[in-house]
């Protein structure tokens, strides 16, 4: 079977990229706005192995797409989309959503370990997986659940937290330890969303990287997932993204 050569001829698509314990529902609220906007808009799974398989993973997704790409991230998935977005030749422009934007060679577990906001290395319990190869295994790591709404989800409420750190995906140690590659912000248009009340990326890292990526950023008080709590704000940089693109 050949594989389809991707062109940037179709519809633009709007691709929204979960991040570290969270899973594409995460989206919901923002896929339903970019939907009633008549924007085409797809959330798929990130396998959170670690930088370079997980970017090797959505670029071969989006090279499938038949159409101009806005990738969006949120978290971790900041750093997976500006890894795959320099092997996938259809990816027009980048939006980082409370998400990083790591430099070449940058390794995220040393960027968030100077973040002064940042309190997710105080939440985190360590897990085991097997490999694949014979009887090894390698560490993950999960958010504390009796700590998830304080770190992860302030803004919502206290149920809603709970059924998240119920659902979550653990992601692998090698995620945060793995240097990343040349970044796609260097390249392509950047849009950023920063969330004031970030416990989690840590805001004065988020800031920061979106600063350096020379990102269009917007401001707005919140927690870790914005796109959540503040979906609406989420969707309308998005639509300035897509409009700006198009």
């Amino acid at each position: 079977m050949s594989q389809t050569t991707p062109t940037n001829t179709g519809p633009l698509t709007v691709v929204l990229v979960h991040g570290a314990y969270a899973d594409a529902s995460s989206w919901t609220s923002v896929i339903e706005r970019l939907q009633k906007a008549g924007v085409q808009v797809t959330a798929p799974a990130n396998p959170l192995r670690g930088i370079a398989s997980d970017s090797a993973y959505l670029a071969s997704f989006l090279t499938q797409i038949g159409g101009p790409v806005l990738a969006v991230g949120h978290s971790y998935a900041g750093a997976v989309i500006t890894n795959a977005a320099t092997q996938a030749s259809n990816v027009v422009g980048l939006v980082f959503v409370a998400a990083f934007a790591p430099e070449e060679r940058e390794r995220l577990g040393d960027a968030t370990g100077g973040s002064k906001d940042s309190i997710l290395g105080t939440a985190l319990v360590s897990l085991k997986y097997p490999t694949g190869q014979g009887t090894e295994t390698a560490v993950e790591f999960a958010v504390n659940p009796a700590r998830f709404h304080e770190v992860f989800a302030a803004d919502l409420p206290a149920e809603q937290a709970a059924v998240m750190a119920a659902t979550q995906r653990p992601v692998a140690q090698g995620a945060f330890s793995e240097p990343t590659g040349v970044p796609a912000w260097k390249t392509l248009p950047s849009w950023a969303v920063v969330a004031t009340d970030d416990r989690a990326a840590g805001t004065d890292v988020v800031r920061a990287m979106a600063r350096r990526a020379g990102a269009t950023i917007t401001e707005v008080a919140g927690s870790h997932v914005i796109m959540i709590s503040q979906p609406q704000v989420v969707t309308d940089v998005i639509l300035r993204a897509v409009a700006a693109v198009r």
